[in-house]
């Protein structure tokens, strides 16, 4: 409602597009349904990331998972389990609705919906990272039930708490890496951390000012999906 009150004032504003990266609801566009409003993904770079960044990653069936903590995040979860060709589990929330804590209805409990994750390597997938709470609980579950390494990709890495938490886990081998854009600010203790990974969209971004600029077609910047095909084919072919 925040959101959709937002946009609804932006455009009493008088601006005739709005351009935004992996919102969390792509729904949201409903408050603004006769105004331009597009919703990027970032899932090509993040790709791009990873495989630039893991060694020895397998990107099959036998190796390698895709897996949301929430149900919210299943969509987004899905494209890349179909985009790398992999399985995909999904983390479902028990919450306590009789209380609230920090406007919150507290997580009481989780149950993965999967298959045996033991041996593999996790990517898991999220819109952004806010106190790391989530991430931190499903890599713990993820751990216990026999994970390999933990991977997560979001395009917000806030961290408005949670940095020492992470340090905690990574050195003690929960998280291995965690892939996020530079789409907002970072503060510096997260961009020296020997587990973040900042994925530059700079180029990215500069392209859509461009194509903007000379009333050209988006349709192939926002679109990822035939990038991401051709990097994966050119990354399996260079394994063999």
């Amino acid at each position: 409602l925040d959101c959709g009150a937002m946009l609804r004032q932006l455009f009493s504003l008088g601006i005739k597009n709005l351009i935004t990266f992996d919102a969390h609801d792509g729904r949201v566009a409903n408050a603004v349904p006769d105004k331009g409003f597009e919703n990027i993904p970032s899932s090509y770079q993040i790709i791009e990331s990873l495989i630039h960044t893991v060694e020895d990653l397998h990107l099959d069936a036998d190796n390698f998972m895709v897996v949301t903590p929430d149900e919210s995040g299943i969509t987004r979860a899905m494209y890349y389990a179909s985009m790398l060709e992999v399985p995909l589990g999904a983390f479902y929330r028990k919450r306590d609705y009789k209380q609230t804590i920090d406007g919150r209805y507290p997580v009481i409990g989780q149950a993965f919906l999967g298959d045996d994750v033991r041996g593999l390597d996790i990517l898991i997938v999220d819109d952004m990272i806010n106190t790391a709470e989530t991430m931190l609980r499903v890599a713990r579950d993820l751990k216990a039930r026999g994970a390999r390494r933990i991977f997560a990709a979001v395009t917000f890495a806030q961290f408005t708490n949670g940095i020492e938490e992470m340090n905690q886990a990574h050195s003690q081998g929960i998280i291995d890496k965690i892939f996020a854009t530079n789409l907002i600010y970072r503060r510096p203790e997260l961009q020296q951390a020997p587990w973040f990974v900042e994925v530059n969209l700079s180029r990215f971004v500069a392209l859509l000012i461009d194509a903007i600029n000379h009333d050209a077609s988006l349709s192939k910047l926002i679109s990822p999906t035939d990038k991401i095909q051709k990097l994966i084919e050119f990354y399996k072919r260079r394994q063999f």
